[in-house]
């Protein structure tokens, strides 16, 4: 019997990546044959990190993550969807506010590429409240490394360190 590989892309801004999105990753890894993870390369939000920057971060956290690939993507997903031949897409709920808006992304994403299956991953509880905004905010306030480690992985400590002396 032929097993059919499943590849599946996990999009975001991780602007910084954190430790929620790491587990979900690790989570996603273990489900599907290749996991991408999609750092948007043009967001509308005003990103602390460049795109560049972001990647490293990325590649850094997960080298421990044999079957994940990191790329950037300036379009639409469901575009990198079917340029790459991926056939799912992987959404984190942390709160319940995100369902209704992650529903609504599902609903755009299956229009525009209706091969694609939208599978939505709950965050675990201990990681659920970290954003990558609230890390930001954390990390103006001059916090210790040990303290930002509680929320990212550890060369994104370095990097919000390194990047926080400078404003």
């Amino acid at each position: 019997m032929n097993k059919t590989s499943i590849k599946a892309v996990y999009p975001g801004s991780f602007d910084p990546i954190t430790r929620g999105h790491v587990d979900l990753i690790e989570r996603a890894a273990r489900i599907f044959d290749e996991l991408v993870v999609l750092v948007a390369a043009s967001s509308q939000k005003q990103a602390l990190f460049s795109t560049e920057e972001r990647l490293r971060l990325i590649k850094e956290s997960l080298l421990h993550i044999k079957n994940v690939k990191i790329e950037s993507y300036a379009g639409l997903t469901t575009d990198f969807m079917k340029r790459d031949k991926i056939q799912v897409l992987v959404r984190g709920l942390r709160q319940v506010e995100d369902f209704e808006y992650e529903r609504s992304m599902a609903q755009y994403n299956s229009t525009l590429f209706p091969a694609a299956e939208t599978i939505m991953l709950y965050s675990n509880p201990g990681l659920a409240f970290i954003s990558s905004r609230g890390v930001k905010e954390v990390a103006k306030h001059s916090p210790t490394a040990d303290e930002l480690a509680k929320f990212v992985p550890l060369p994104v400590v370095n990097a919000l360190l390194e990047k926080m002396k400078g404003t």
